[in-house]
């Protein structure tokens, strides 16, 4: 009897245990699946870009200087990384002297003074002697248009074109972009971005975005290529104060005339390239001859 009982509970017990086994089963992974679900995508690694010292060692004893990265593709400002830059470039010792020197330069060398004067054979009249040489009791002279006469040639004056070309030496170039760089990071008018691609043509973006970051009121945008993207080129075309340059053609008068230098993150090093190569090049002493016009 006892064993008739056993069977029977064995019967009713079996198929309630296969029952719940299977529902604990399909609980789990109801739950794994939710939890997969809500687990939330994983967020973007922020960008570190460390200083390499394995080609150029730094001659300045200043520590290199560190700068955060900045978003371009929306208006409000976050940081997606920090990038470190080399301290003979970014660290230099301000040499305000070089600076303006550079300034000056750059002013001259493209200008061309159109004063002009005429000389005594240049101006009208005077064609004869205006008295005789002698028997009047007055100084000899053969035309009236002499410097001495009012309305006479100019001698010695100013002759048109006369161009104010000269070449800076070449270190002082050199050390004039090193110095503004330095100046426009230190005063925290240095900023970097991403890239230069902006999501719109529109130029109330980038006259938003520039806003936002307390950029300007000019502002001048810097990157390796000298093609730019389409929708930054036709937004700055309608800005005065926001200017285009590639990195081959940053200049020191450039830097200084607009309050806001932007540099992408290729522009960087590629500043940093160029100018470390001349810095610590060998034949230096070669680049301190007289400058030649037919020099490459």
């Amino acid at each position: 009897m006892l064993k008739n009982i056993l069977d029977k509970s064995r019967q009713v017990l079996n198929p309630l245990a296969r029952t719940l086994t299977r529902s604990s089963v399909h609980g789990n992974v109801a739950s794994e699946s939710a939890a997969t679900v809500a687990t939330p995508p994983a967020a973007r690694s922020p960008l570190i870009l460390p200083q390499s010292y394995a080609d150029y060692a730094p001659i300045s004893r200043n520590s290199p200087r560190q700068a955060w990265i900045e978003n371009s593709d929306a208006v409000e400002e976050r940081k997606v990384g920090l990038v470190e830059l080399h301290p003979d470039v970014f660290a230099a010792q301000p040499r305000v002297d070089i600076i303006q020197e550079n300034v000056e330069w750059q002013r001259k060398y493209r200008y061309v003074s159109m004063a002009h004067t005429k000389t005594r054979a240049e101006v009208r009249g005077g064609g004869r002697k205006p008295w005789p040489q002698k028997g009047m009791g007055r100084a000899r002279h053969g035309s009236i248009r002499t410097p001495l006469f009012k309305g006479g040639g100019i001698i010695h004056g100013p002759r048109s074109p006369t161009t104010h070309f000269y070449m800076l030496p070449f270190y002082k170039r050199v050390l004039g972009l090193t110095s503004t760089l330095s100046v426009k990071l230190a005063q925290d008018d240095l900023h970097i971005i991403e890239n230069v691609d902006i999501p719109t043509k529109d130029a109330q973006f980038l006259k938003d975005l520039i806003a936002e970051r307390n950029w300007g009121p000019s502002v001048l945008i810097v990157d390796k290529d000298h093609m730019f993207p389409a929708n930054i080129g036709h937004a700055s075309d309608e800005l005065g104060y926001v200017n285009l340059m590639p990195s081959f053609g940053l200049n020191v008068y450039s830097m200084l005339k607009h309050d806001t230098l932007v540099l992408t993150v290729a522009a960087v090093k590629h500043l940093e390239q160029r100018l470390l190569f001349q810095l610590h090049r060998n034949d230096a002493a070669s680049k301190g001859g007289k400058f030649k016009l037919d020099q490459v």
